[in-house]
């Protein structure tokens, strides 16, 4: 039997996407036992599949992980992070490896100097070729997301409003140059204009809260007798669920409208409509959604974008064009109707 060690410390989205570099592996490579390694806070993500003989996780010692890795006498190791701790690792297991090639001159070129040299092949498809030693080809089935029974999010618990259908909305990332600001948030849900499901951690729960409480609020007359903002059945999920409950929140929506981030390419997982929005990171970084079937909003030809492959936590610009000239122009049909 011959032992394969897979490794992506982080993050959510990033993990998501090595999961057909998993299956593959498994059901191309005749009596593989592949074992994954990852930091200990997203272990759940990987957990639940099938595809996985055994999870090995960082702690807070990365010799400890090592003694436990150094026992399994790997046949091959398969870098899907290649950063300085995995060539610890890699060095110090000694064994045959195989590492990505994270293309930081050129993302440093396409931020720098937005000289695009970008390979137009999606990050998955990179991952894959690490995994060509072995022979392993695209099986074209796409990304895998398992959500245990537990954490599945019965329909008939949410509000009333949105039991026969929603639309998911991730407000979150994990950089604000990647976020919408509230006030475009509040313009999005209303150009939806149908029940939406707020999705994001617990940091995004206060931006969440004045989301829902401004749709709630009672109408009142101004000065012309107009109502201000229109009645919107908006459900705060953020900080409610963990991440598997999120997941199977987006797996029953009818599309999802996300920034670059996890849940994007947990919808894709699940072979869903995404809307995906883009701030200071493009989509030719190779990391839009894994799937046929997304949009993409984002200002094309922006001087300044992409300031970064990752974000920032304020605009270098002052100006925070990218995000604030974004159109939203899309058509979804009625809620109720499956998404084309």
């Amino acid at each position: 039997m011959k032992k394969i060690l897979i490794i992506r410390f982080s993050s959510i989205g990033d993990i998501v996407l090595t999961t057909p570099v998993i299956r593959c592996v498994k059901q191309q490579e005749p009596d593989a036992e592949v074992h994954f390694c990852t930091k200990a806070a997203f272990r759940n993500i990987i957990a639940s599949n099938p595809y996985v003989d055994k999870v090995f996780t960082l702690e807070k010692s990365l010799g400890d992980l090592l003694q436990q890795l150094k026992a399994e006498n790997y046949d091959l190791v398969l870098d899907l992070h290649n950063n300085l701790r995995t060539r610890i690792l890699k060095a110090r297991l000694g064994k045959p490896a195989r590492s990505f090639n994270k293309l930081n001159y050129r993302k440093w070129l396409l931020v720098k100097f937005k000289i695009n040299r970008m390979p137009d092949v999606h990050i998955v498809d990179r991952y894959l070729e690490t995994a060509s030693t072995l022979g392993v080809q695209n099986d074209g089935q796409g990304l895998d997301y398992f959500i245990p029974e537990k954490d599945e999010v019965d329909v008939n618990t949410l509000p009333e409003a949105h039991r026969n259908g929603y639309y998911a909305m991730a407000i979150g990332a994990q950089h604000y140059t990647k976020r919408l600001p509230i006030d475009r948030l509040i313009e999005l849900c209303e150009k939806i204009n149908a029940p939406i499901i707020l999705l994001g951690g617990k940091e995004d729960v206060e931006v969440g809260t004045m989301i829902e409480k401004y749709f709630q609020v009672e109408p009142f007359l101004g000065d012309k007798g107009a109502t201000t903002h229109q009645n919107l059945a908006i459900y705060n999920a953020c900080g409610k669920y963990n991440l598997n409950g999120s997941a199977s929140l987006v797996r029953q929506a009818k599309a999802i409208f996300s920034h670059d981030t996890g849940l994007m390419h947990i919808a894709a997982a699940f072979k869903k409509k995404i809307f995906s929005i883009w701030g200071n990171t493009v989509p030719e970084f190779g990391m839009y959604p894994y799937t046929q079937d997304f949009e993409v909003m984002e200002v094309k030809d922006l001087y300044c974008r992409p300031c970064s492959k990752i974000g920032y936590p304020k605009c270098p610009e002052k100006h925070f064009r990218c995000t604030r000239e974004i159109k939203f122009e899309f058509k979804l049909p009625v809620v109720g109707q499956e998404v084309k």
